[in-house]
This record gives structure tokens, C-alpha cells and sequence, in this order.
């Protein structure tokens, strides 16, 4: 089979649950940015230093697949984002909180996985605020605006702990 199937010409896409969409739907928009930061995230994974903090990207990749699947679904997702996910993003944000001890703004992207990062931190905050618009409009599980609403926090600490761990996280300075 292949991927390119040219049910997309006219510009309708398939729902994993089987449903057509136009492809700039909310819908589609939500689960596209999501797709956008997996794909930024796969190449900060290349770029960090601690493999602690890669474990935690690849961790999040698998999670963002069904954040994905259930923003493409309409109806129930067979793997749902669940509030114990959301739970261990939130752990983990405290965790580095603990270690990396933010004392005031910081100056972004100071290390090059630290800079990859923080874009991927944006892309994590433009695709809550998409499916934030999309949840405006249709049913939305609460899990997966939780669980975005807390990924951005955990990047921007991944960020951080990438900085520290070379002496590069830097403070603005008024």
C-alpha cells in the first residue's frame, strides 16, 4: 500500500476513526502542530548531551503519538493520554526545578540543544493553544490539554537542565 494515496487532492484528509475532514480543519491543525513538535523533537534528541534528558524526549515522542491519536479520532481514542502521564510530566518538571534552580528570566538558548529545545518549547505552545480552539469548537479529552498544558513547562526545564549541566544557563540582568 502506499502513502500516497491522492484521496487528499481535493483537500479532505482521513480521521484514524474514519471520518473525512478538510485539512485545514482545527482538528487537523491541532494534531499537525503536535506532528510538528515530534518532528523537532526526534532532531533535539540528536543534539542533547544527557542521556537523561534523551530518554525523556523519546518518552514524550511515544506519548505525543497518542496525544495525535486522539485528536484524530472522534470519539474515544483506544489509547488514550491519561492523567498518570500528565502526572509523570509534572514529576519530572519538579525534579529539574530541584536541580536547576531558576532564580529569574532566563536568556534563552545557550547551548545548541538547549536552543533546539526551546523552539520545540514554542512549537508545544502553539499546539496547546490549537487544541485549546479546537476544544472551543468539539469534544476534547481532558488528558490531552493537561498533558500539553504541562509539556511545555517540561521542555523548557529539559532546556535548562541542558544549560546548567555546561556552565551556560544564563540569567537576564536588569
Amino acid at each position: 500500500m502506499s502513502i500516497s494515496t491522492k484521496t487528499g487532492d481535493t483537500g479532505v484528509t482521513g480521521l484514524w476513526t474514519g471520518e473525512r475532514v478538510k485539512k485545514n480543519s482545527p482538528r487537523v491543525e491541532a494534531y499537525g502542530t503536535v506532528d510538528e513538535l515530534n518532528a523537532l523533537l526526534a532532531e533535539a534528541k540528536h543534539l542533547v548531551k544527557s542521556e537523561r534528558v534523551k530518554k525523556i524526549v523519546r518518552e514524550i515522542q511515544e506519548d505525543l503519538f497518542r496525544v495525535v491519536g486522539a485528536l484524530a479520532s472522534i470519539g474515544d481514542f483506544q489509547y488514550p493520554v491519561t492523567d498518570a502521564d500528565m502526572e509523570r510530566i509534572t514529576r519530572y518538571v519538579h525534579e529539574f526545578e530541584k536541580e536547576v534552580e531558576l532564580t529569574g528570566f532566563v536568556i534563552p538558548g545557550n547551548t545548541p540543544q538547549s536552543a533546539k529545545l526551546d523552539v520545540c518549547c514554542t512549537v508545544a505552545r502553539r499546539a496547546e493553544r490549537r487544541i485549546l480552539s479546537l476544544a472551543d469548537e468539539e469534544n476534547t479529552p481532558d488528558a490531552v490539554k493537561k498533558y500539553m498544558n504541562r509539556l511545555s513547562d517540561l521542555i523548557y526545564m529539559l532546556a535548562r537542565f541542558e544549560e546548567k549541566n555546561e556552565g551556560k544557563l544564563e540569567f537576564k540582568k536588569w
